[in-house]
């Protein structure tokens, strides 16, 4: 696949996540709430979590902002669920990393969020990709532990 077609199927992806996120909305009955922002660009993010016995059982976020902020919400919310809080912050870390263009770990299966990883190339974009990812971190308590 070439350079071209593979930057429009990754463009679709997000544009997906965007027009139709998945686990868009509040849990009724969460025990974790993290609400963060990103006052360059006005990106905000609501997040609930259901963590049971150190699992996120569920997650579900509410906010406003650009497509790759909303986007990736969506893509993080798919990945973490039925994930045990330490594997939902490593995969945060990865997704960190891939964000600053560092090598990442090939094993771990991103799936939906390799289309994420063009953003790399857009400096003021990576606070936007990152927002809800830095949410999962502060909600499972391990957003020091870097």
């Amino acid at each position: 696949m070439s350079i071209k077609n593979l930057d429009q199927l990754y463009r679709s992806v997000i544009m997906d996540h965007y027009k139709n996120p998945r686990n868009k909305g509040v849990l009724d009955e969460n025990n974790v709430t993290v609400d963060m922002n990103n006052p360059t660009c006005g990106d905000v993010i609501h997040l609930t979590l259901k963590v049971e016995d150190d699992i996120v059982q569920d997650a579900k976020f509410e906010g406003e902002g650009c497509s790759i902020s909303m986007a990736s919400a969506s893509m993080m919310t798919q990945m973490i669920k039925g994930k045990n809080t330490s594997e939902a912050v490593k995969i945060a870390q990865v997704f960190s990393d891939m964000m600053l263009g560092k090598d990442v770990d090939d094993s771990l299966d991103l799936g939906d969020i390799e289309a994420l990883s063009g953003v790399a190339k857009f400096p003021a974009r990576i606070k936007c990709a990152t927002l809800a990812w830095k949410a999962i971190e502060k909600g499972v308590g391990q957003d020091d532990e870097q």
